[in-house]
């Protein structure tokens, strides 16, 4: 078995080699070829994966090149985490969303439109070569923002098996189970919306409804752990209001003016990841080093190992098990088309993965999610027909993007800044 990785020279790598170990068991892999356009990093973490194979005693070959074409030829799995402009392309999207008096950051808002016009292009193109080296791969999309991503690789380009995943829903289910002193594998999320735009509307332990208390456990999770000076954190009547679990990512859309106010006195996530990405490919140097480093879980990407090695595990052994994922809705949610790519739980097997049926989304909810699916859908058509139009009706239809007065301007600004990496838009 061999697994593909765009984007191998990151950070979060060790955490997917790590991930892999743990199950070498059950997902048998032999060949792991880490690609990315950097060669300086890539041969960095190579060295390290290689020593953590080694430390672990399994037979795995560590292989990598910045040939995306050779690395995908032949893979069963391949795993899609690159960015494009690197972290230096973050900073300018979240500074962007400043400038205007908007949120700054990188999945949602304005950043999240450049982002994802940066990133569509690439995703179809690592999509074309999958089917020409490799059509009976499962593409694994982490790469953000990653419904967005996973809905313009299912629009165009349907023949490639793919999945997009993200480690919120695989971190709230350990945090949920801690604060109820329960094992994760217990717990069952009735779970709805898209990539950081998801509600958990219900918890159930051993299949006892056990919401109330999990609700209770969240307030305690977040408010009442909120320090002066920290990033904004949930309200009480927030809670109260939605009587359910928001993604954290939510913040963004029910905090904005919080969000925009702290950001006028703090630095950007950007320019902090920068500095813990140092720290990180430092260690990665030291040829001592065998296991990933405490500093990874800094990143961002905590229990990313394990939502996306679980993942490949259980494709792998056809298992029938339960993964929250961006699929396609294909009737699981009513009133959304069957094409729309949603955050839901779903049946996983060697054929992908496959919507559970929800109960119908309570309207407030069904309101956010549609104006965001329809930002989605105008975003791709930008991407991929060079349409002015759509992208500037996307930055509109945002529930957190410009209003008609900023939009022209915004746009001029975010072209000149991406020029070279937004593909149709490229002058």
């Amino acid at each position: 078995m061999k697994i593909a990785v765009i984007g191998g020279g990151s950070t979060y790598t060790p955490e997917l080699i790590d991930g892999i170990l743990q199950r070498h068991d059950r997902l048998p892999v032999s060949i792991i070829h880490l690609v990315d356009i950097d060669l300086t990093r890539l041969e960095i973490i190579a060295a390290f994966a290689k020593r953590m194979v080694k430390a672990a005693g399994r037979e795995i070959e560590i292989e990598f090149s910045t040939d995306a074409r050779l690395g995908i030829r032949g893979a069963s799995f391949v795993v899609s985490q690159f960015r494009v402009g690197t972290q230096k392309a973050r900073h300018r999207d979240e500074m962007l969303g400043r400038k205007y008096g908007l949120v700054g950051q990188e999945t949602v808002g304005v950043g999240g439109f450049a982002k994802a016009l940066r990133t569509i292009p690439v995703a179809l193109e690592i999509a074309q070569i999958i089917q020409e080296e490799a059509p009976d791969a499962m593409l694994l999309n982490f790469t953000n923002p990653a419904g967005l991503i996973t809905q313009a690789l299912k629009s165009h380009a349907p023949k490639v098996k793919s999945i997009g995943l993200c480690n919120v829903p695989w971190n709230t289910r350990i945090e949920i189970a801690s604060a109820l002193d329960v094992s994760a594998a217990s717990v069952e999320f009735d779970y709805v919306g898209l990539n950081h735009l998801s509600w958990i509307r219900g918890v159930k332990v051993d299949g006892v409804d056990r919401s109330p208390e999990a609700i209770a456990a969240f307030r305690g999770l977040t408010i009442n752990k909120a320090n002066p000076g920290d990033s904004p954190a949930w309200l009480q009547s927030t809670i109260d209001y939605l009587q359910a679990i928001p993604n954290y990512y939510l913040l963004y859309y029910y905090e904005e003016k919080a969000w925009i106010d702290y950001q006028r006195n703090n630095p950007t996530r950007a320019s902090e990841v920068m500095k813990i990405e140092d720290v990180l490919m430092d260690k990665f140097t030291d040829e001592s080093l065998v296991t990933k480093p405490a500093e990874l879980m800094e990143r961002g990407g905590a229990y990313y190992s394990d939502s996306a090695a679980e993942l490949m595990s259980d494709i792998h052994n056809d298992a029938g098990t339960i993964h929250i994922v961006n699929t396609l809705n294909n009737g699981a949610i009513a009133g959304f088309a069957d094409d729309a790519v949603m955050e839901i739980p779903a049946i996983i097997s060697k054929s992908g993965a496959k919507a559970l049926k929800a109960n119908v989304m309570r309207s407030d909810i069904d309101a956010m999610v549609r104006s965001v699916k329809d930002f989605e859908m105008l975003t791709i058509d930008a991407a991929v027909t060079g349409n002015e139009q759509s992208a500037l009706l996307a930055l509109l239809a945002n529930p957190i993007g410009p209003d008609s007065s900023q939009a022209r301007e915004l746009w001029k600004d975010l072209r000149a800044e991406n020029n070279g990496l937004i593909g149709l838009f490229n002058e």
